[in-house]
C-alpha cells in the first residue's frame, strides 16, 4: 500500500474509533443479519443483560428442549407462542428468517414478525407488520403456565415455576382486545404483542411504558450493541466472513455479561445461567478486556470478590466460588482463585487503573497466605481433590477423570497467581511478602521442570498422584503449562504432538484417541453415560484458544488460522447463530465427516477465547498501561491481506492498519487519547520501542529484508525515520520453526472397538 493511502486507512479508522458511522466501513448490527433456511431451523438466544433470556429455534415451534422459551432468573417461564392473522396460523416452517443480533425477523405470507428483548426490562416485543389482514392473535404455550385469566385488555398466566409472579399478555398498542378460545385477539393495527414478566403492577408498568418508550427501548438497545462493534472493536478485513464473525463473536459473548447476582458473566445458555467463577475468569479477556468494557471488569470482580470465603475455620478458606447462584454458593474448585487473581492482574494492565489493587488486595492476599497454609505440598505444588479441576465432572460421587492431587495445570495457574499477587503486594509496599512469593514461585518452577517434564516421550505429564507416581494420559492442559517450563525446542515437540493427537478440525479433545479410556462421542447413550464421556475425548472448545496461542507463538499462525476459520464458520453457518458451542464430538457419527456439537448451545469461554486468542495473538495486542507500554506482535496468517481495525486500551484506544503485498508488508498504528511505548515485534526482527504521544501515528514497512520505521507527529510532521536489518538469530529461529511444524496436521479420527467405553457398557448390561 502506497504511504499516502495508508495514512488515509489509518485516518479512517480513527474516525471510526471516534463512532462516526457515516464514514464508517465496518459492519453495524443492522447489516449483520444472517439467513437461515427450513432446513438448517438454526437454534438462537438474546439476554436482557440482566437475569433473563429467551432461546428458540428459527424454524420449529415448541420444540422439546427443556429451556426453550422465556427463562428469567434460572426459572422457566414460558416455552414458546404461536400467531395467528384473522384465523391463520403463521407457519414457522414456511417463514423467511433473518437473524440480526438484537432481533428476529421472520416474513410470513400474511405478516412480517420482529421478536426482540430490551435492555434491563422483563418484557418481550413482538411486533407485526405488513399485515395482511383484519385481525392478530397471540396463543401462549400453557406447558409452563397455568390457564390464564382475561381483565382489561391483559391476559394473565402464573408460572409455574415461579408462582409468586405473573406474566401478562397485551397488544403492542393500546386498542381493544378479546380472549377468544385461547388467544389474544386485537385489530391489525395493534402492531403486535408484548409479554411482560413479574408482580401485576410491574407488568403493568412495562407495558405501559413500552406503549410509550419502547421504540426508544429498542434504539438503545441497538447502539450499545452497535458501540461494541463500531466503536470499541471496529474492524474490516478483505474477509467479510471474518469480520461478521468476529462482531457476532463479540456480541453473542456480550449477551452473557448479566447482572443477576450483581456483575458476572454466564457461564453458557441454556442451562448455565449462573456464575461459575472458573469459567468467568477464563473469559474474561476476551468478553469485557478486549472490548473496554473495564468498568464491568472491575465490578465483576469486586461483586465476586465478595464472596470469598473468609472463615477462618473453614477448609476453604481463601478461595473464590466455583459457582454462584440464587441457590447458593459452592468452593469446589481450585482453578477458580488464581485465575481471579490473574484476571485482576490483567484488568489493571488493560485499564491503568492501578487504584483498584489498593481495594482488592486484601482478597488477592487471603487467596494466596490460605493456599500456602492449607494446599501446599513440601514441593510448593497446590494440591486438590481428584475433581477440583476443570475436569470437575462427578457421577453418583465418582469423578469422572480424577486429577488428584496435582495437575499440571493447577501448578500453572499457582505459578501466575504467585508472580500477579507479588507484583501487586510490592505495589502496596509489601516487598518482603512479595520476595515470599516470588522465591515460591520460582521453587515450583524449578521443581516443576524436573517432575512434570517427559523429554523421551515429548509430553508434560497430566498429573502427581497423591503416592508421587505419574499420570501419563494424554490431555490438552500441557499447553497451559509452557510458562513454568525453560526447554524450548521440548515445548515445541509437545505443541506438535498435542496438536496431532489432539486436536480435530472441530476442536481440541479431552483424551488422546490412543487412551483406553476414550469416548469417540459425547453423547451415545446406547453404550455409556454422557458424563463419562465429557473429559475423556469429548471436545472443549476452548482449548482451541492456548492451541492456536501456541502455534503462533512459534510462528505457525497458518495453522492456526485453519481451526480458527473454522470456529468462525460455525458461528456464522452452524449450530447456534453467533456463536460457538461448549463441545463437540471427537470422532464424527457413522457416514458423516464433520463431527456433532453439543452440551450449551452458547459457551461463554468457546467465544471468549476465540476472541482472545484473536486480538491477543494473530493482531498480537497486549497492553501494559501501569507501565505505559503495549506490545504489538502481530502474527496474521497469508488468509490476511489487508485489514484495519481498532481495540480499546487504557483511556483510549489503539488503531491498526495492516496492507502486504506480493513485494512488501506494511503496518500502521495510532493511539487514541493516551501516551505509551509501543513496544513493536515484527517475525524475525528484534523488538524495538517507539514512544508515542496521542495522535502519532506510526508506520512499518517491510521489503527486500529491510525493514523502515516512519514515525509521524500528531500534526502529520514525521518525527522520525530508522532502518533495521533481520536478527540472525531469529531469523533462524524462524526458519528452524517453520521447517520444524511443515507438514503439520489435524488429529484424523481412528476407529476402534476395544475402547473401555464400549466394553463396560456390555458388562453392565450383563449385571441386570
Amino acid at each position: 500500500m502506497k504511504l499516502k493511502n495508508l495514512f488515509i486507512a489509518l485516518l479512517a479508522t480513527t474516525t471510526l474509533a471516534g463512532c462516526n458511522k457515516q464514514a464508517s466501513p465496518v459492519i453495524s448490527v443492522d447489516k449483520m443479519g444472517i439467513e437461515v433456511t427450513p432446513e438448517q431451523n438454526r437454534e438462537y438466544s438474546y439476554s436482557d443483560k440482566r437475569s433473563a433470556y429467551y432461546y428458540g429455534r428459527t424454524h420449529q415451534p415448541h420444540f422439546a428442549e427443556w429451556y426453550a422459551g422465556w427463562n428469567v432468573k434460572q426459572r422457566r417461564i414460558v416455552s414458546d407462542y404461536d400467531l395467528y392473522v384473522d384465523t391463520t396460523l403463521l407457519s414457522r416452517a414456511d417463514a423467511q428468517v433473518t437473524v440480526y443480533p438484537h432481533y428476529l425477523n421472520r416474513e410470513f405470507d400474511k405478516a412480517v414478525e420482529r421478536f426482540a428483548l430490551v435492555d434491563n426490562r422483563a418484557i418481550l416485543s413482538i411486533a407485526l407488520d405488513n399485515v395482511k389482514g383484519e385481525t392478530i392473535a397471540i396463543a401462549i404455550d400453557t406447558t409452563l403456565v397455568t390457564l390464564p385469566r382475561y381483565e382489561e385488555g391483559i391476559l394473565w398466566y402464573t408460572p409455574r415455576e415461579t408462582p409468586d409472579k405473573l406474566l401478562a399478555v397485551a397488544p403492542r398498542g393500546v386498542c381493544d382486545a378479546t380472549f377468544i378460545h385461547d388467544r389474544l385477539q386485537a385489530p391489525a393495527m395493534a402492531g403486535g404483542f408484548l409479554v411482560a414478566y413479574g408482580t401485576a403492577d410491574e407488568c403493568r408498568e412495562n407495558i405501559a411504558a413500552f406503549r410509550t418508550e419502547g421504540d426508544a427501548w429498542l434504539t438503545a438497545r441497538k447502539e450499545r450493541m452497535d458501540s461494541l462493534v463500531v466503536k470499541s472493536n471496529p474492524m474490516k478485513s478483505n474477509l467479510d466472513s471474518l469480520d461478521r464473525a468476529i462482531a457476532w463473536l463479540l456480541l453473542t459473548t456480550d449477551e452473557l455479561v448479566t447482572q443477576q447476582q450483581g456483575r458476572g458473566i454466564y457461564a453458557g445458555l441454556p442451562w448455565f445461567n449462573e456464575y461459575w467463577g472458573r469459567d468467568m475468569f477464563i473469559s474474561m479477556p476476551g468478553s469485557t478486556l478486549i472490548n473496554g468494557e473495564f468498568e464491568v471488569t472491575r465490578e465483576i470482580l469486586s461483586d465476586f470478590s465478595r464472596l470469598q470465603d473468609v472463615d477462618p475455620k473453614s477448609p476453604t478458606l481463601g478461595r473464590i466460588p466455583n459457582r454462584a447462584n440464587v441457590d447458593g454458593i459452592l468452593y469446589n474448585t481450585t482453578d477458580g482463585t488464581p485465575r481471579f487473581v490473574m484476571q485482576v492482574a490483567d484488568y489493571v494492565r488493560y485499564s491503568g487503573d492501578t487504584a483498584f489493587i489498593r481495594e482488592i488486595y486484601p482478597a488477592v492476599s487471603r487467596s494466596i497466605t490460605a493456599s500456602i497454609a492449607l494446599f501446599t505440598d513440601e514441593n510448593g505444588y497446590l494440591c486438590h481433590a481428584d475433581a477440583d479441576t476443570w475436569m470437575d465432572v462427578k457421577r453418583n460421587g465418582i469423578p469422572g477423570s480424577p486429577r488428584g492431587n496435582r495437575a499440571n495445570d493447577i501448578q500453572a495457574l499457582w505459578y501466575n497467581q504467585l508472580i500477579d499477587g507479588a507484583y501487586m503486594a510490592r505495589f502496596m509496599g509489601y516487598d518482603l511478602v512479595a520476595l515470599e512469593w516470588e522465591t515460591r514461585a520460582q521453587i515450583l518452577r524449578e521443581n516443576f521442570s524436573k517432575d512434570y517434564c517427559d523429554t523421551v516421550n515429548n509430553l508434560v505429564i497430566d498429573h502427581l498422584n497423591a503416592d508421587g507416581t505419574r499420570d501419563m494420559q494424554m490431555r490438552p492442559n500441557q499447553l497451559y503449562t509452557f510458562e513454568l517450563i525453560d526447554n524450548a525446542p521440548f515445548c515445541r515437540e509437545v505443541t506438535r504432538r498435542v496438536w496431532e493427537e489432539l486436536v480435530y478440525p472441530w476442536g481440541v479433545g479431552s483424551l488422546s484417541q490412543l487412551d483406553d479410556d476414550f469416548h469417540p462421542q459425547h453423547e451415545n447413550w446406547h453404550y455409556y453415560h454422557k458424563d463419562d464421556a465429557y473429559h475423556n475425548g469429548t471436545v472443549w472448545l476452548w482449548n482451541n484458544g492456548h492451541a492456536m496461542q501456541r502455534m503462533i507463538e512459534m510462528g505457525q499462525p497458518d495453522i492456526a488460522w485453519q481451526l480458527f476459520s473454522n470456529m468462525n464458520r460455525q458461528a456464522l453457518a452452524e449450530g447456534a447463530v453467533g456463536s460457538l458451542s461448549e463441545n463437540a464430538d471427537a470422532h464424527p457419527r457413522e457416514g458423516a465427516v464433520w463431527a456433532n456439537r453439543s452440551g450449551t448451545f452458547l459457551q461463554a469461554w468457546s467465544n471468549a477465547e476465540q476472541l482472545r486468542v484473536w486480538y491477543q495473538y494473530f493482531l498480537g495486542i497486549r497492553p501494559d498501561m501501569v507501565n505505559r507500554t503495549i506490545v504489538l506482535n502481530p502474527q496474521l496468517p497469508s488468509a490476511i491481506t489487508s485489514i484495519t481495525y481498532s481495540e480499546r486500551v487504557g483511556q483510549g484506544d489503539i488503531i491498526g492498519t495492516y496492507e502486504r503485498t506480493d513485494s512488501d508488508v506494511t503496518y500502521g498504528y495510532v493511539l487514541r487519547n493516551e501516551e505509551a511505548t509501543l513496544r513493536i515485534s515484527i517475525p524475525t526482527y528484534a523488538p524495538f520501542d517507539v514512544a508515542v504521544a496521542a495522535g502519532d501515528m506510526v508506520l512499518v514497512n517491510v521489503k527486500d529484508d529491510v525493514l523502515t520505521l516512519k514515525v509521524r507527529n500528531a500534526d502529520g510532521s514525521q518525527r522520525e525515520e530508522v532502518t533495521y536489518k533481520p536478527d540472525a538469530a531469529l531469523q533462524q529461529l524462524a526458519a528452524d520453526n517453520d521447517a520444524f511444524f511443515a507438514g503439520t496436521q489435524f488429529c484424523q479420527p481412528i476407529h476402534r472397538d476395544n475402547l473401555k467405553a464400549f466394553a463396560t457398557y456390555y458388562e453392565e448390561a450383563l449385571t441386570y
